[in-house]
């Protein structure tokens, strides 16, 4: 019998083609551009993905990147949460449908779908990658201007992913709170840029402000330790490069890192981390240093050795953004 295709692999084969049929400098040119809103401050009061040329290079350059990084933190809400199944997702200025894909990924079955987005193109495309995923066949891909204006229909869970980076601050404001007020769990994934997690940090104090908890990454909702400006909270999700990531590139892996920043909080009861690991762990000879932040609102080291006896060898598996101590111990 055949192993059962994941998410992730019919994602890549459905991307596989797009670029055809597309001159290698445009899709180059157009991921140039991408990259400098993506790394940059450029709010807008228009879509950044404005034709066929940029939605097809974003899909191809971006959305695995996306995915990957949306996936481990619906991930971490999931284990937070382990009796929740979300019934329904609203995916605000989801694009292509990035995070639609990794819901699928996290939570088996099919579920009604909205992704509001003000790029036509992006809306356009996302149907049409979206045609290979049968949990998303029934998906509505609806045009909406993502600012002070949106209204999102109640429903568990609101996605937004890589989109408070091109708002005002005062849309970035609304889109926060409408999202809060609509859903039972919000998500929200920035680029793990100082700004991204700024961003990120603003967003969270807006959703526990609205009466939601948070599940992940932090093990409690009080204020985040991280001192702004002398460091910033994010994590990193490996990705399979595209031959476009390798031209653009020019590089020879066949994978790179996506650093990420991200709050997940509900209204419903969850059970945090008791702590979360902050930075790739340092195993050296008989030891692993693992950086963490703890429920009592501070970053530590806790020092793992030999003589812990299984609690060193769980350390020894543990990697950045996971879980600590294990569950088992």
């Amino acid at each position: 019998m055949n192993a059962p295709v994941s998410p992730a692999d019919t994602l890549r084969a459905a991307l596989a083609g797009l670029l055809d049929g597309l001159p290698p400098r445009q899709a180059a040119q157009a991921v140039d551009r991408l990259i400098a809103n993506y790394r940059g401050r450029t709010p807008t009061d228009a879509p950044v993905l404005r034709d066929r040329a940029d939605v097809v290079a974003y899909a191809a350059y971006r959305m695995p990147a996306t995915f990957e990084a949306v996936r481990a933190a619906l991930e971490a809400l999931a284990d937070a949460a382990p009796g929740w199944v979300p019934s329904d997702h609203v995916d605000v200025g989801g694009g292509t449908g990035a995070a639609t894909w990794a819901v699928s990924a996290t939570w088996d079955g099919e579920r009604p779908v909205t992704v509001l987005d003000w790029a036509e193109p992006a809306l356009e495309l996302g149907r049409e990658i979206a045609a290979a995923n049968p949990a998303l066949k029934s998906a509505v891909w609806q045009r909406t201007r993502i600012g002070a204006a949106l209204g999102i229909e109640s429903t568990d869970l609101v996605t937004v992913s890589y989109v408070l980076g091109e708002l005002t601050g005062a849309d970035r404001a609304h889109v926060v709170d409408a999202a809060a007020a609509a859903a039972q769990a919000v998500v929200i994934v920035e680029p793990g840029t100082p700004d991204g997690y700024a961003r990120v940090i603003e967003a969270r104090d807006r959703l526990i402000h609205a009466g939601l908890q948070v599940a992940a990454p932090c093990p409690h909702s009080a204020a985040c330790p991280v001192v702004p400006g002398q460091d910033w909270c994010h994590f990193s999700a490996r990705v399979s490069r595209s031959s476009l990531h390798r031209q653009v590139k020019g590089g020879t892996l066949a994978y790179e890192d996506e650093k990420f920043s991200y709050v997940a909080a509900a209204r419903f009861p969850v059970a945090p981390a008791a702590s979360r690991v902050v930075r790739r762990p340092q195993i050296r000879k008989g030891q692993v240093l693992l950086e963490l932040c703890g429920p009592d609102e501070s970053l530590h080291r806790e020092t793992v050795t030999k003589r812990h006896g299984p609690l060193y060898r769980a350390a020894r598996d543990k990697d950045w953004g996971d879980a600590w101590p294990p569950e088992d111990r």
